[in-house]
């Protein structure tokens, strides 16, 4: 019991309890499963993944695609890989992160990672986030998925899979819409805008009551066995997004449309020593206008605008897979390019206003190794990875930038028995600016076009324990950041600026098993971040986007076979060590309390009931750096908006 516990309902890391003469055990990441059961709410990963693993927190932008950060890292300085292609939004200012693009129930495994250990993954520099989607099966099987909630949240998600020896195809759909969530003073959205911007950026009275999204998206797959060991594979994803609200910015989503598509060739055991070759070929592409047409400034005909935004991102990569004696070995190749351009739109005219990015291009190629072997009790894996990187646009005044990068790691564990391990990495990783850090327009031109690409150097070192009465996984890290693309806003124009800081911090997991039908889960998070010194002009070296300690507490119990009754304490201590030179500001300390039970009606049918934040308490828990456009109050702070209030749901799962 205690063991399915732990497997079933809480992050696990693959570093497991095993005898001294152990497999290579990836402790540099962290390894979650059934992720569609973590997202009961919505299926936004970014919360399931914010609740789940210590290293996470969340930038809450609506009611569903948000964003998450590793370590208080985000954007380009994080990678998010779906089934090995690269995903970007279209957005600059994350209504589309990346992570936006996947739902829950289509995800088999996440795994994230911690450091700047992948060197497969192409802008790895602080982390990142690897995604596994459910494969197609021979077996015929399917699964039907339905969840209502608070604030009329409906959801319907269904899949099926089937095939033979020659073809196995699988299809995943899934559809939710939610009406504005109302936080603990029962304010909706709207009403939070309302009582602290401008009239301007209000929304008008017919949009007040207007619905908070709706998304729907559909994954169809087909492994095709070409030969013996060898298959063909084929994935497409398109997502559909209407009307997503974005109260604390001055524009709204009309719509997010992507589409990701792959293709890639696999085969295993071709000698000995040869043991696996995948070459894989991917496209996606992001059509994302965002509006002032529901706020009052569009009544005024010059404001009523839209910012239309592109991006496309194809990439090819291959990878071979040795085993030489006991060494493994990895050798690959990776190349891909990346579009991004917008522009600025009257919505009555149709008059093209200028240039929002005037055709960004990101052209990026490497090669990447990693070489691993076992000796006893003592593992090692070395990565390294060169990259050449070019990015430019359109406009004739900017030099194309051109940037070298050569990253290189080594993580060793060290196994004192079969319960007790001690692992220690070492790190280098860089990642160029993107297209909006060098160009963005707004106004004039806000990017820097002479920008340096950002360095990560970085230690980890922790321990971890598997024994009869508990799991405990603690790790410290130290990274130094050279180079780091930072916004100054006290400037008005090159408003990016290359800095130096550092980032470090400790994470703690524990699992204590109280008898055979109860588990006690406790996870924290600390970390602090620094600039070397204050931007010109200003005087605070607090580094932004660096939460508080954080914690939470789980108590599972398992009442019947496969039923399960969970409550969950999350806390967060006061945030006030902020950049309120840029955007910060501080944010009280906040505890919930969330529960939730499980209940298996048979082996095929499960029902959930769960209410979060039982207390109903008014809190906030990602903080305004000026990175993201947000409305401005009277008081000259940004803009804030509460978490929901207190939130009932349920969910029936049917299996066949």
């Amino acid at each position: 019991m205690k063991k399915t516990l732990s497997l079933s309902f809480l992050l696990f890391s693959s570093l497991y309890a095993s005898d001294i003469a152990l497999p290579p055990i990836e402790v540099e990441s962290t390894t979650i499963t059934e992720v569609a059961q973590k997202a009961q709410t919505s299926a936004d990963v970014a919360e399931a993944l914010s609740t789940t693993v210590p290293s996470i927190g969340m930038s809450r932008r609506s009611g569903i695609a948000n964003d998450i950060l590793i370590r208080g890292q985000k954007r380009d300085n994080i990678s998010i890989e779906v089934d090995g292609t690269k995903v970007y939004g279209a957005c600059p200012n994350r209504m589309d992160p990346p992570i936006s693009h996947i739902v829950a129930n289509q995800i088999e495994t996440i795994e994230v990672i911690e450091g700047p250990y992948d060197v497969t993954t192409y802008g790895n520099l602080s982390g990142g986030v690897k995604i596994t989607t459910k494969k197609p099966t021979k077996e015929l099987k399917g699964q039907i998925n339905l969840g209502f909630g608070a604030w009329n949240y409906k959801k319907f998600g269904a899949s099926g899979s089937g095939g033979n020896d020659f073809i196995r195809i699988s299809i995943t759909a899934s559809t939710e819409s939610s009406d504005q969530y109302s936080n603990a003073k029962s304010d909706t959205l709207a009403q939070q805008v309302q009582k602290s911007a401008p009239l301007g950026n209000q929304y008008q009275a017919q949009y007040e009551d207007m619905q908070a999204y709706k998304k729907n998206s559909l994954m169809a797959k087909a492994f095709i066995t070409t030969a013996k060991n060898q298959e063909l594979r084929l994935s497409v994803t398109a997502n559909r997004s209407e009307n997503v609200l974005y109260p604390n910015s001055p524009m709204d989503a009309i719509y997010d449309d992507s589409n990701i598509y792959s293709i890639a060739y696999n085969i295993d055991n071709i000698s000995a020593i040869y043991k696996n070759i995948n070459l894989q070929y991917y496209y996606s592409d992001v059509d994302h206008p965002m509006s002032t047409e529901y706020r009052n400034a569009a009544l005024n005909p010059i404001n009523n605008k839209t910012n239309h935004m592109w991006t496309t991102m194809q990439g090819v990569k291959l990878k071979n897979s040795f085993t030489i004696n006991t060494y493994k070995l990895l050798i690959g190749l990776d190349g891909s390019r990346r579009t991004w351009r917008g522009e600025y739109v009257n919505n009555l005219s149709g008059i093209v206003l200028g240039d929002s990015i005037d055709h960004a291009l990101t052209k990026n190629s490497a090669i990447f190794a990693t070489l691993q072997k076992q000796y006893d009790a003592f593992h090692v894996k070395i990565g390294t990875r060169y990259d050449h990187s070019s990015v430019q646009d359109n406009n004739i005044a900017h030099k194309s930038n051109s940037y070298n990068g050569l990253g290189i790691n080594i993580f060793t564990t060290y196994a004192l028995n079969k319960e007790n391990k001690i692992f220690l990495g070492i790190g280098q990783a860089y990642r160029v600016p993107d297209g909006r850090e060098l160009y963005f327009l707004k106004g004039g031109l806000v990017g820097t076009p002479t920008l340096n690409q950002t360095k990560n150097q970085e230690v980890d070192l922790g321990y971890k324990t598997d024994n009869n009465y508990f799991t405990l996984k603690i790790k410290g890290f130290y990274s130094k950041l050279k180079n780091h693309i930072y916004i100054n806003a006290t400037k008005t124009t090159n408003i990016f600026e290359n800095i130096d800081a550092t980032i470090y911090g400790v994470e703690l997991s524990v699992s204590y098993y109280i008898g055979d039908n109860a588990t006690l889960d406790l996870q924290a998070s600390y970390k602090r971040g620094k600039k070397d010194y204050a931007l010109k002009g200003q005087t605070n070296t607090n580094l932004a986007d660096i939460a508080p300690l954080r914690a939470n507490a789980t108590l599972n119990y398992e009442y019947a076979n496969n039923s399960i009754a969970t409550i969950e304490l999350q806390t967060s201590d006061r945030w006030t060590k902020i950049d309120d030179e840029n955007g910060e500001q501080i944010l009280a300390g906040w505890a919930i309390l969330n529960a939730k039970v499980k209940h298996a009606l048979n082996k095929k049918f499960d029902l959930t009931l769960g209410i979060n934040n039982m207390l109903n308490k008014t809190y906030a828990q990602s903080n305004t750096y000026a990175d993201l456009t947000l409305i401005a109050t009277g008081s000259g702070e940004k803009l804030l908006i509460n978490e929901p209030g207190r939130y009932f749901y349920t969910n029936l799962d049917f299996k066949f």
